[in-house]
């Protein structure tokens, strides 16, 4: 049984879902690189028994869609980036996307930094953000997530707090100039060894990707990609809080979020919310790649071109920021418009059941799917009016209808949410080697529930309790 059809089990039998996706997802997740070898290599010996199974990444979904379905749509850039970028707008096969990422991650790994080595990514949500990241991940080494609206001060804060090694970024992005700006980050910061941009007029110093990708080797790699080094992004955008998890983990939890979301092979996520932190990534991308989806994201919000992508033909999933639901509640949404995710950042305040489902004022859709994410911890999904709406779920955790390896819900002591599993194994990052995260420990949020006859109307921030202060004890003179 693959994953997608475990997830789509989900409506019609939870059940059936709590005994099948954990194997499924298992199965599907940590064997389909093998299962792909095996496809493109039919008189290949199987494994022997005793070979520990290759760890799941987002590269090695891109890599089993590839061979198995290489003519399936992977990433769709938006009509209007020549407008933006002075780049073309690309419709990426999978196969196109995977052979570029191998082209980048030999480039990179040509480079003399060590397995591991912390690689920031200052990159709107275009084609070459979702290309970057994985290549960096195929090259062994960890994707930092910049968001591409930060100032001069506050990558310079996230250089030296996690001690990039390089970067990649934009030259242009409408009127600003990212890399001119990296530039000046990378004067201040001598630890910044390795500094490139995708697009023209690339500055003087800095590596074109362009050229990069093009005079890079093409054809299977020589060699076994080294593994996934993991993914750093930063809690509410504040480059002082910096969070790790591994590859494996956003791949949980994008798979969790698609229990609620069920996106089907070859169908179209729509995301408003570019991959620059937990949400972005584990909605968008993470999700495409776990359903062998296609993803089309928006990284500068336009009306116009909003409406005319929405409208085009095709089985569509819409991924957007959950203060969006006013404006596309009452509109005549397309009818290939199969589900709509508003993703949520707690602390915030849930749908009231008068805009559930077929209700007034409620999005004209029985598909609504609301998304929370607590920081960079973890990221819960429900679909709104069955009896998986957070409203429900939050009040009772027990009613969290998933394998609990890969995530479990419960109320601390204080109120307080705590999630554990796969998918919310992370930790607070070091200058150090990057932490192992059980994912058999739970993790603690700021967060409660406020509750209302059982069930959750909305999510608070509690204070931390400032710890004691020990005396300081002086030696004698």
């Amino acid at each position: 049984m693959s994953a997608q059809r475990a997830i789509t089990q989900a409506e019609a039998s939870p059940r059936a879902l709590q005994d099948a996706l954990q194997g499924a997802l298992q199965r599907a997740l940590q064997g389909a690189l093998q299962e792909t070898a095996r496809d493109a290599s039919p008189e290949a010996p199987p494994p022997a028994p005793a070979a520990a199974p290759r760890r799941v990444s987002l590269g090695s979904l891109l890599a089993a869609t590839a061979r198995r379905h290489p003519d399936r749509i992977a990433v769709v850039d938006p009509a209007d980036k020549p407008a933006w970028s002075d780049r073309p707008a690309i419709t990426w096969t999978y196969a196109a996307a995977a052979e570029i990422v191998e082209r980048l991650a030999r480039g990179l790994r040509s480079w003399r930094l060590p397995p591991g080595s912390r690689i920031g990514l200052c990159l709107p949500g275009s084609a070459e953000s979702a290309l970057a990241i994985l290549a960096v991940e195929a090259a062994g080494h960890v994707a930092c997530l910049l968001p591409v609206s930060w100032d001069e001060e506050r990558l310079l804060a996230a250089a030296q707090g996690v001690a990039l090694s390089a970067v990649l970024t934009q030259a242009r992005l409408g009127s600003a100039a990212p890399a001119e700006r990296l530039c000046t980050v990378a004067a201040r910061y001598f630890g910044l060894r390795y500094l490139a941009a995708f697009g023209p007029d690339v500055p003087d110093g800095v590596i074109n990707l362009d050229r990069f990708v093009l005079d890079g080797p093409a054809g299977e790699p020589a060699e076994p990609a080294p593994a996934s080094a993991g993914i750093v992004s930063f809690v509410g955008g504040d480059p002082e809080r910096p969070i790790y998890r591994s590859g494996e983990s956003v791949v949980a939890a994008a798979a969790a979020h698609l229990v609620a979301m069920r996106v089907a092979p070859g169908e179209r996520i729509l995301s408003l919310i570019g991959p620059h932190d937990l949400r972005g990534l584990a909605t968008g991308l993470g999700a495409a790649l776990v359903a062998g989806a296609s993803l089309e994201t928006m990284p500068l919000f336009d009306g116009a071109a909003f409406a005319a992508a929405l409208r085009r033909p095709g089985p569509t999933h819409l991924v957007a920021p959950a203060f969006l639901e006013k404006n596309l509640a009452g509109r005549d949404l397309p009818e290939d418009l199969r589900s709509v995710a508003l993703v949520h950042r707690a602390p915030a305040r849930l749908p009231g059941r008068s805009r559930a489902a077929g209700r007034p004022q409620s999005l004209r859709l029985d598909t609504v799917v609301d998304t929370i994410v607590f920081d960079e911890t973890a990221l819960l999904s429900g679909r709104r009016g069955t009896a998986a709406d957070l409203s429900l779920v939050l009040g009772k955790p027990e009613r969290l209808a998933l394998p609990a390896t890969l995530m479990a819900l419960r109320h601390g002591p204080d109120g307080r949410l705590a999630f554990r599993g796969q998918a919310s194994a992370a930790a607070a990052l070091q200058r150090g080697t990057p932490p192992t995260v059980p994912s058999d420990a739970w993790q603690e949020t700021a967060y409660a529930p406020v509750l209302f006859a059982g069930l959750a109307t909305a999510i608070e921030a509690m204070e931390t309790p400032e710890p004691a202060v020990s005396p300081e004890i002086f030696a004698p003179a």
